[in-house]
């Protein structure tokens, strides 16, 4: 089986899905940016072999690169990044190359708009946020008006994580909104009050999951970047029966194939009309890929399971190999900036966390405005030692 990673050192953490592959006897074929000394030792010894391109974004290169593999290796069984930015990319290389393990350049709409999301939520029995496409101030008016009133969210239609994206409370600042969004397509949707709580899952040929979690993330990751804030969320050891009902509904409306994916739900904090209670799930959007950061990680310390092994044996043989552990828990990541003062030290930390803290580091410079600058995962027994670790963590000097 020849397998093309996309970009296989970011995030970095990302050898393993190679390393896997290559212990299940795949042909793993890197095409990245990077230059290869520059690689990780771990990634060089998973892949058969790595074509550098100049840029990743020039796609002659990237024709050219599994043109190349196509004439060493033969025919391209599998290709995937596993990496939101590339999601449309990779589905038009699958298309000039007949790939057809994955989908197709004529398919991937549905997964990257947020506009074209809510139908499909909507065939599936999911409830969502009323949702409006922008386009001029009178309109977006008139959607305000139709749900309630501010605030209301506006983001782009095709965007990952919160860039670029605003919570309008007010005339004026939709007002600023107007004369200062990006020129791209945006959607405004009602404000829902409540924890952004994902579905995350490894799916077979049928849609059906192979492996399911739950992690539970701040309301707005938004503000932690627009105000400074620090990040935690943490994986649950199990996934609630509604959520889960849903998610395997949402698995099937967007036809999930063979993927490993992070689909988000509103836990509504404040019951509205038309949408549900407190407690009630609500469907936000759908992340074809992985979740971000070392969540992966995070959801084996939580099952005391290997994700990148139940994905390599979904590619090799549809299924899952793996007994179930049962040794299930909760996994907590806290994060610090450098630009806060905190009460308690470094050492400190460690003192008191020592025995189960499972990740301890220095985060990359490009993500320290999302995931913080110094991060501590831990092991936890339960939601209120969640709570404890990330006060202890975060409680400013």
């Amino acid at each position: 089986m020849n397998f093309v990673f996309i970009s296989p050192n970011f995030p970095h953490t990302y050898w393993q899905f190679c390393d896997r592959l290559k212990k299940r006897g795949v042909n793993v074929l890197g095409i990245g940016d990077a230059s290869y000394d520059s690689l990780d030792r771990s990634l060089r010894d998973s892949l058969t072999e790595y074509y550098r391109v100049s840029s990743m974004e020039n796609y002659d290169e990237m024709l050219r690169a599994i043109g190349y593999f196509t004439f060493h290796y033969g025919k391209i069984d599998w290709l995937e990044s596993n990496n939101e930015y590339w999601l449309e990319q990779d589905a038009r290389l699958r298309t000039d190359f007949h790939i057809t393990t994955g989908i197709q350049a004529s398919e991937i709409s549905t997964w990257k708009h947020k506009s074209s999301m809510k139908p499909v939520y909507a065939a599936a029995g999911i409830p969502t946020a009323r949702c409006h496409q922008v386009s001029t101030y009178e309109d977006a008016l008139q959607f305000i008006e139709t749900v309630g009133g501010f605030p209301v969210i506006a983001k782009p239609d095709v965007g990952v994580g919160a860039a670029n994206t605003y919570k309008i409370e007010n005339v004026a600042q939709l007002e600023l909104f107007f004369t200062s969004k990006p020129n791209v397509p945006y959607v405004m949707e009602e404000f829902v009050e409540g924890d952004i709580c994902s579905y995350d899952a490894i799916t077979d040929s049928h849609c059906k999951p192979l492996f399911e979690s739950m992690t539970v993330w701040p309301p707005s990751i938004a503000d932690i970047v627009n105000k400074d804030l620090d990040l935690s969320y943490y994986t649950a050891a199990a996934v609630p029966e509604p959520l889960a009902k849903l998610g395997r509904s949402a698995l099937e409306a967007f036809h999930v194939r063979s993927r490993f994916v992070h689909l988000e739900f509103f836990r509504m904090t404040k019951a509205r009309p038309g949408l549900g209670e407190v407690g009630d799930f609500v469907g936000l959007e759908v992340n074809m890929r992985p979740a971000g950061g070392y969540t992966p990680d995070m959801m084996n310390y939580a099952h005391s399971t290997d994700v990148y092994q139940i994905w390599a044996e979904m590619i090799t043989d549809d299924c899952r190999l793996l007994p179930e552990s049962g040794d299930d828990h909760w996994c907590v990541y806290a994060s610090r900036k450098d630009s806060h003062s905190y009460l308690h030290t470094h050492e400190e930390i460690l003192a008191k966390y020592g025995n189960q803290i499972v990740m301890c580091e220095r985060m990359p410079e490009l993500m320290w405005a999302t995931m913080g600058c110094q991060m501590y995962t831990a092991h936890a027994y339960s939601e209120e030692q969640v709570r404890e670790f990330i006060d202890f963590i975060h409680k400013r000097a």
